[in-house]
């Protein structure tokens, strides 16, 4: 099928509170116009440089997400375009995106990562202590940034029942978060998980974002 064809048929099932970004990582400009072209607007992207690369090439109204792990000091390279970071795992970061955020005269949007899978390679808050430590933060004091929910990554295992449970923690920690810090946002309502193998499951315990590359563009 094509490119076209597989966001047609993934738009299909997804019910209408889905969003679906199309991790377009690694794949030429072609594709990901392409996509564009089958009505595809929301595009993730987890390499900083390829994402700077790519953004002047691409039509204005493209959502930029970008998905990956980010350093502090590469913030400044993608706050005049970037619609959404999915891996905020650290107050440091969360000041340094406002920082770019004031500089560029925009407001960008954020989820805070939890790190819900087992392998040690993932990043994010620890779910043990996540509701505590980002209850400490002082939101108020990051007035560029909007927070709009959690990100998370499940292990990349074919044991379903642990993936079933990891994407149920998160969902219990937006819930708590929802509560305890974030109860007067109107903007903390998304939850990104669930990816090619799993975005069928994650929607059934709670997702609002699938990150979809492979089942969009094939295989890497």
């Amino acid at each position: 099928m094509s490119i076209a064809e597989n966001i047609i048929s993934i738009k299909k099932e997804l019910p209408s509170h889905v969003q679906l970004i199309a991790v377009s990582k690694t794949k030429p400009v072609s594709m990901l116009q392409e996509a564009y072209n089958a009505g595809q607007r929301l595009f993730g992207e987890n390499y900083v440089q390829e994402i700077v690369e790519k953004q002047p090439l691409l039509a204005n109204d493209i959502e930029w997400h970008f998905i990956g792990h980010l350093q502090s000091n590469k913030v400044k390279y993608i706050a005049p375009f970037v619609k959404c970071i999915h891996a905020v795992e650290s107050e440091k970061l969360l000041a340094e995106i406002n920082k770019q955020a004031v500089k560029n005269n925009r407001s960008i949007e954020c989820l805070l990562q939890i790190h819900i899978a087992e392998e040690e390679s993932k990043f994010g808050f620890n779910p043990e202590n996540a509701i505590a430590e980002i209850s400490k933060i002082d939101f108020s004091k990051y007035p560029n940034i909007t927070i709009n929910g959690v990100m998370g990554m499940a292990s990349f295992v074919d044991d379903q029942d642990q993936v079933k449970r990891e994407f149920q923690s998160l969902k219990q920690i937006f819930d708590a978060l929802k509560k305890e810090c974030f109860a007067t946002s109107s903007s903390f309502k998304e939850i990104s998980m669930g990816m090619s193998g799993d975005y069928k499951m994650a929607i059934e315990e709670g997702s609002t974002m699938v990150r979809v590359g492979s089942s969009i563009f094939g295989s890497r």
